[in-house]
Parts: structure tokens; sequence; C-alpha cells
């Protein structure tokens, strides 16, 4: 099937607001720098639905969404000289060229290679690998897990450890690597250091978990729905606090639990005010507040200058700064150490054809993470 067109089914968002719908598609051979691969599994994120929802700015349709997959490379394309047929990989919406100036300044993860063609929902040459019905179907953040075959670049792809069960490290292809990599390379926490993680969902337990690791002696976790609690103690928070049971801005209620603020805060809801609170739950001095949560389209943060004057950070991460390619294989190996938890991020277990229940699961707040097997 190399150098032939592969018919498989898909989930397919033909607009906005819209159930996702299970279709026979078209998924044509990989061109030159590009990576055919047959999805195991995949995960359900937020950025996911947010794209459904209709917010996205950069939300195109028809398309197939999806960003939290693994598989096995089915073909390559010509000039395609690190992976092969058969290996274990990881889509990856931020790519690693290793050549543009972002991946040569060791400050960022974010590769500009092919950012564009992305953006617009295509291939670097500007064209689609998908069709369904007789239509151009779209590709989304340049992986599209939401199909049994999908086509990437080359650049975007992590080849991992062959043992490691797809159903669980396809996590690593967002929400767990962007929490966990916030509190260990972007705050870049400190044993002994206070933290405050607003919103307890995949990406704020993840947060939790990488503050942990880096040895924080206390971790609050902050969200409105006390249910999510007993889960967030399990990955390391101390302690818990819901902003609804106090009359004050939770901002001042986090300085006076914490003797003036927390040394490192972390937003991830994706909500402007809260955003401003996590920078004003910072100590004076030397408080670090990250903002993990991708905000709705056209939104603006706001605080007073005062508050970065006396010496508060305001920070934002994306995919936790990881450079893609060479650091997801070592989260996988990471998770398969134990020195990192994946398993029980995992809430959910669905089949393909039962994905939308996973957005509803979400939408409920019953979910972590559903996985969906292909």
């Amino acid at each position: 099937m190399a150098s032939q067109v592969i018919k498989c089914k898909a989930a397919v968002a033909w607009e906005a607001g819209k159930p996702l719908s299970i279709e026979e598609v078209e998924v044509a051979p990989p061109k030159a720098h590009e990576v055919r691969i047959k999805i195991i599994a995949t995960a359900v994120c937020h950025t996911d639905a947010y794209t459904l929802s209709g917010a996205d700015p950069e939300g195109s349709f028809p398309v197939i969404l999806g960003h939290e997959g693994a598989g096995i490379v089915e073909s390559v394309g010509e000039g395609v000289t690190k992976l092969k047929a058969g290996d274990t990989v990881i889509p990856l919406y931020i790519p690693q060229c290793g050549e543009c100036k972002f991946c040569l300044n060791p400050k960022t993860n974010l590769c500009q290679k092919i950012r564009v063609t992305q953006g617009k929902g295509l291939m670097p040459d500007g064209t689609s690998r998908f069709t369904c019905k007789g239509k151009t179907i779209l590709h989304y953040m340049g992986t599209s897990t939401f199909s049994e075959y999908t086509v990437v670049a080359d650049i975007s792809v992590a080849k991992i450890d062959p043992l490691a069960p797809l159903d669980k490290v396809c996590l690593l292809g967002c929400g767990i690597s962007t929490g966990y990599g916030a509190a260990v390379n972007t705050a870049k926490v400190e044993p002994g250091s206070t933290c405050a993680v607003f919103g307890l969902g995949g990406v704020g337990l993840a947060a939790i978990m990488g503050c942990k690791v880096a040895g924080a002696s206390r971790i609050i976790g902050v969200d409105i729905n006390k249910d999510k609690f007993t889960r967030a103690k399990e990955f390391g928070a101390s302690e818990c606090i819901n902003p609804q049971d106090f009359s004050k801005p939770i901002q001042e209620v986090l300085i006076e639990m914490t003797d003036g603020g927390v040394d490192y805060s972390f937003e991830c809801i994706g909500n402007v005010k809260v955003m401003r609170a996590a920078l004003e739950a910072c100590h004076k001095g030397w408080g670090v507040s990250v903002v993990v949560g991708v905000a709705a389209s056209g939104e603006e943060i706001s605080t007073r200058p005062f508050q970065l004057v006396t010496g508060r950070t305001w920070k934002g991460t994306a995919f936790g700064g990881w450079k893609s390619v060479e650091s997801v294989p070592k989260l996988v190996s990471e998770y398969m150490s134990k020195k990192i938890k994946v398993d029980e991020f995992v809430t959910h277990n669905l089949s393909f054809d039962q994905i939308n229940e996973a957005f509803e699961l979400m939408h409920a707040g019953k979910s972590i993470r559903t996985v969906v097997k292909l």
C-alpha cells in the first residue's frame, strides 16, 4: 500500500458546532518529507472541542481533528531518513526541524518551519492528503489523529520505544507533556517551593505532577469543582481550595495562606480573569506565573503594572517548552521507568464509533482523558 491511496474510517468535522461523523475517507500516500501513520489510539483534548465549537480563529472545516495520538509508520515519502515503516511513533503538533532560528535557540520550542501551512489545515506543499465524498478535507494541527491513517510532515513525528502502550502514551502528544513541562521547563520549579495550580483537568494534574517531581513542598490545587480534589491529591496536591467557598478574591486567600503569595502559579483553564488571579497570587519580589490555558479568540489579559514592577513575572508556555522530536521519546522513557504518571490520566476507554461520547464526557467534567481505540 506504500504508494497507494488508503481507504479507511475517520471522524470528520463537517462544520462547527456539529457532532463528528464517522466516514470512509481516502488518504493519499506521503509525498517528499512526509510520513503516513496507522493511528492505533487517540485521546480527546479540550483543544479539539475548542476548534469544533467554532471559537478557534484558525478553525476551518471540513476537517479531521485530533492531536493526541500514537501509531505505527505505514510508509514514508521521498527523502525521509530518520523514520521507516514499522516504527512506533507519536505525531507532534509542534514540529522540530532542527534548522530554523527557533529550533537553534535553546530558549524556545516553537519551530516555525511549517507554521503557516499547518495553520491553514494543509501539508507543507499547500495541499491536503484527505478526501471524502469527493471533497477535500483539511488537516488539523499537523496531526489529524481522528483517522485510522494520517499523513504528517517528517519533522512532526517522534519515534518512541516500541514496547510503550500506545493507548497510554498517546497522551504525551499534548496534555500531560504541556502541564508537566510548564512546571519543570517553563517555571523551573525549585525544591521546597510553594505552588498553586488553577484548573484541575488533565493539564492541571500534569502541572501538579511536575511541581511534585521538581520537589515543591506545598502544592495548592484550585478549582470550582470539588469532585476533582481527591484525584489532584493523588497526583501530588497537598491541599485543594474552591474559590466559591470564599467571599474575597482567590488571590487574597492564597496570599493569606502562604505568607505573602506562592512562588509559582499555573493557569490551566484558558480564562483571562483566572490568569490575573494566578499572577496576583504570586509572591512579591520573585513570584512566577505561567499561562498554560488557551483563551478564546480576542481575549486580553490585564493587571496593574505595579504587580510586575514589584517583581512578579508573567510567562506563557506551549507544549510545556519541550523540543518535541527529541523530548517526547524521553518522556515516554520517563513513563516506562515510572518517573511520571500517564495511566492515571485515562478515565475512560471508548471505541472509535463512540468518539462523540468522549466529547460529552469531557464537557460534563466526568473525564480527565478518554482514549479512543481505532
